[in-house]
């Protein structure tokens, strides 16, 4: 039987972040999403490279093996792009991205997964998530260590065990899947999945199940307002017998990072080449030839009294939003907490970690005495750099008191000529008091039995 998607993309910046480090694709042969981390606008360059590189699969004359080998090749020749740029700009150490991909084969679906963004398929009203995070928090939930209900809140679900970086270790999973009319992919996000409760994606999955246009701007609007800080990217995939249903849309949509110069959904280029010499332009920041913006003409027949009053009106309206949306946003960052860096020890901040020209979103509310040369580099150094994101006060006392385990096991095994590694998941991390900041010299002494728990790769802050 012959199938392809009809599909729909829809992508935003959220409700704190400056830039949209998250890409999207969704074409009749291939839908994928990337959500990038990482570096000096390293996450918009992470994602983007990524899926301009898998664009020229959007084709329907693979099969599911020749397929399965074509995908995880564009993965591996993106990755290597990605150590590349690294090395040689060095503004860009420390990036990399998730990436969900999903392609057409025949009757057959190929996914290759990466990373904590999820797919989900929703068949005979049911839906039914289909990748499993690569995180710390799935680690601790597949040793039976939390609940599911417990990792939607713990405070380091944001770190990532695999992610693309552009080493050779980073290996995506793959799996075959058989492709049947009437199922519906989704790849999001984790600004729409860490913020909007799964029966409600699973309701509005399952609410329109004939215009995926309508059902991706829904979720990414509940997803706003839930207060998404994070970038929000969904794409959909309704898989349809072109024998009987009528075939979609041959013009494929980019959003995000990856999109080319208009904010919002842009169709793009036909042609395999097409698509990805748009993408590749976008990513450089050189444009295409020919691709001038066109130019808006005036409202013909309007005075010039009329778009005075209509442009002060506009202005007055204007403020009032913002000034109301501003105090509500301050209020906001006032009841946020993360745990990073200060003259290179440990530190609880108050508000995100986000500056906008001169204005400040944070202010420290202790310093420790935990130094960050006393934790390994990966994750931890990296992962406070970049700021880890604590729910409360008693959950960033928490994250600092695990963190003080590990600094005092790092010194105990420098101690005896031992390299330092994360402490193994077998340890019972001590309880912070609530009147006073956790001190490394309280910790216990590391287990020299015990076995190590895999290392988180890098950690999104929204």
């Amino acid at each position: 039987m012959p199938i392809a998607f009809r599909f729909a993309a829809r992508s935003d910046v959220g409700l704190t972040r400056r830039n949209n480090e998250d890409s999207g694709y969704a074409g009749p042969h291939l839908l994928a999403m990337a959500d990038g981390m990482g570096g000096h606008a390293g996450g918009e360059v992470a994602s983007s490279v990524v899926v301009g590189a898998l664009v020229h699969l959007d084709d329907d004359a693979l099969g599911a093996a020749e397929a399965g080998t074509a995908l995880l090749a564009a993965i591996h020749d993106a990755n290597a792009e990605l150590g590349e740029r690294v090395t040689r700009e060095r503004r860009l150490k420390g990036m990399g991205t998730t990436l969900i991909a999903l392609l057409r084969a025949r009757d057959k679906i190929v996914l290759a997964h990466i990373g904590d963004s999820r797919a989900f398929l929703v068949r005979d009203g049911a839906v039914e998530q289909i990748t499993k995070d690569h995180s710390y928090v799935q680690t601790l939930v597949d040793e039976g260590r939390i609940t599911a209900e417990e990792a939607s809140s713990h405070p380091q679900r944001s770190l990532v065990t695999r992610v693309l970086t552009g080493t050779r270790d980073d290996e995506p999973d793959l799996v075959v899947r058989q492709g049947r009319a009437g199922d519906r992919y989704l790849i999001a996000s984790d600004g729409l999945t860490d913020y909007v409760a799964r029966d409600t994606i699973d309701e509005v999955l399952l609410a329109d199940p004939d215009n995926p246009e309508r059902t991706a701007e829904r979720l990414v609007e509940l997803a706003l307002r839930a207060g998404a800080p994070d970038n929000v990217t969904v794409v959909l995939g309704d898989v349809i017998d072109i024998t009987r249903d009528e075939p979609p849309s041959n013009q494929p949509v980019v959003v995000g990072a990856a999109a080319l110069r208009h904010t919002g959904t842009r169709p793009l280029p036909t042609t395999p080449a097409a698509k990805a010499a748009a993408l590749t332009a976008e990513a450089t920041g050189i444009p295409e030839p020919g691709t001038d913006e066109p130019i808006t003409l005036a409202e013909e027949g309007d005075t010039r009294r009329r778009r005075i009053a209509r442009l002060l009106g506009g202005l007055l309206a204007v403020a009032i939003v913002l000034g109301g949306a501003g105090y509500a946003a301050w209020s906001w960052v006032q009841r946020q907490y993360y745990v990073g860096v200060h003259n290179d020890h440990v530190t609880i901040y108050r508000g995100v970690n986000q500056q906008f020209g001169p204005l400040v979103l944070n202010n420290v509310v202790i310093e420790t005495t935990i130094p960050l040369d006393d934790l390994p580099d990966m994750p931890y150094r990296q992962t406070l750099t970049e700021g880890t994101v604590a729910d409360s006060r008693e959950k960033a006392d928490e994250l600092v008191a695990a963190l003080s385990v590990q600094a005092t096991a790092c010194r105990w095994a420098r101690a005896n000529g031992e390299a330092c590694q994360q402490v193994p998941s077998t340890w019972t991390q001590p309880t912070p008091t609530p009147s006073a900041s956790p001190s490394p010299s309280a910790s216990p002494s590391p287990s020299p039995s015990a076995s190590p728990s895999p290392s988180p790769a890098p950690t999104r802050s929204p």
